[in-house]
């Protein structure tokens, strides 16, 4: 025996499938697409190491390993390049008005690696 669905029953599965639909075409689109990226040879800039040394920064400071007046008194930060070819390194230093050290730096490979800082945390 089959089943009669109501006008709701359609109306539901039609959504649905326009949800379903709407999901493939946006996921399709993000899978295709490049997002900025480029092939250069160099797969790691200089503001991806300045976003990777303030996530590093901000630990710090939430940790309790650098006192609160390195966010309140930070007057800038810079970006520097060093060294080529495959000795490139990004050095990213973060400055405050005052205080022993007044600059924490980190540092980072060519390929984006974090190899170091100034900071012992002690």
């Amino acid at each position: 025996m089959l089943k009669r669905h109501s006008l709701s029953d359609k109306r539901y599965l039609l959504n649905a499938g326009w949800i379903a639909v709407t999901l493939l075409i946006f996921s399709a689109a993000t899978a295709m697409g490049h997002g900025g990226k480029t092939h250069a040879d160099e797969p790691f800039s200089a503001f991806q190491a300045a976003h990777k040394a303030a996530g590093l920064y901000d630990r710090l400071i939430v940790s309790g390993k650098l006192p609160e007046k390195w966010e309140t008194d930070l007057t800038s930060i810079d970006i520097t390049i060093r060294g080529s070819g495959d000795q490139r390194e990004y050095v990213v230093r973060f400055k405050r008005t005052g205080g022993d050290p007044d600059s924490v730096y980190f540092y980072f490979d060519r390929s984006g690696e974090y190899v170091g800082s100034n900071f012992t945390g002690q």
